[in-house]
């Protein structure tokens, strides 16, 4: 539903649909996210929550008027959504990452840690929500953690650039320079944009002066020489 007209002649089969049938709530659901890629948020959110009235477990449809309030910036409300849709589907790992997404930005960092890691034990494989969890370790100050997370998530996706940028940010606390010179490096070779004040602070560990030889140490080369 990329092109506009597809996206056109789609919502218009859910109107007819709908017509027909007032109480479909997957036509509603259909109806929402179809506004919702158009940005036709506050249309999306009636359909939505008219999907959920019909509806037995919409749980999806949670997950995006979360999504929406997320783009509102009401935070509180993205944390409402999800929480339905996780008490609807327990087993929804979509959920719990959008939950722990949600009381990260919120500084809510235990909370944030419980939702990602059961968000990672649903589904493993979620990428965002381990770069997230590593965010949250490093925000509550478990650097180890946070590194483990992300070297974990990378061996899982080895060109995410985000994840090494992270990942140097976390070396350069534990005051581990070179490796968080060569994480930076390797986000900017994938094309990330690292932050001009974190280059700066790295800039001192990329050319270390040797040290100075002592008066002792110049003295026994030079009487190596002699033999």
């Amino acid at each position: 539903m990329e092109d506009p007209k597809d996206i056109e002649n789609f919502i218009n089969e859910q109107k007819l649909r709908l017509i027909q049938k007032p109480d479909c709530a997957a036509s509603l659901y259909n109806l929402g996210v179809a506004l919702m890629q158009q940005g036709k948020f506050d249309e999306a959110i009636d359909a939505f929550e008219e999907s959920i009235v019909q509806g037995v477990r919409m749980f999806e449809a949670f997950v995006n008027l979360g999504y929406i309030y997320f783009k509102d910036g009401d935070l509180e409300k993205v944390v409402k959504a999800n929480l339905r849709a996780v008490e609807l589907e327990p087993r929804y790992a979509r959920g719990y990452a959008n939950l722990g997404f949600a009381y990260l930005q919120m500084g809510k960092t235990d909370e944030a840690i419980g939702a990602l890691e059961k968000a990672l034990e649903l589904n493993p494989e979620i990428v965002q929500a381990m770069c997230n969890l590593a965010n949250a370790f490093l925000q509550k100050g478990d650097i180890d953690k946070s590194i483990e997370v992300n070297r974990k998530m990378l061996e899982l996706a080895p060109d995410f650039s985000l994840g090494y940028n992270n990942l140097a940010n976390a070396y350069y606390m534990k005051g581990e320079f070179d490796e968080a010179v060569r994480n930076c490096d390797r986000a900017v070779e994938l094309g990330f944009e690292v932050h001009p004040d974190f280059l700066k602070l790295l800039e001192p560990h990329r050319s270390r002066p040797k040290k100075k030889a002592t008066a002792e140490t110049a003295k026994k080369s030079r009487g190596k020489a002699k033999k």
